[in-house]
């Protein structure tokens, strides 16, 4: 499973999805599924304005979590 950490990073922030969307011109539909971890997609170009605009890297807006590994260990 993918993690997006953008809802944490705008509320560190204190950035809104409406001033990212104004600020980046990716749409706030993309952006609202990103925030609350619904997309199914995301483009290369949509990731590369974020990470500019935000000054992070891929590894902090986006993180692999193993399902496997998180079911194992609640059954522990």
């Amino acid at each position: 499973m993918i993690k997006c950490h953008l809802s944490k990073i705008l509320g560190e922030r204190r950035l809104k999805i409406s001033d990212l969307a104004r600020d980046t011109n990716i749409n706030r539909g993309t952006l609202t599924r990103l925030y609350h971890e619904t997309a199914e997609r995301i483009d290369l170009d949509v990731l590369d304005s974020l990470c500019r605009y935000l000054n992070c890297r891929l590894d902090e807006l986006l993180e692999f979590v193993d399902t496997a590994e998180v079911h194992d260990a609640t059954q522990e």
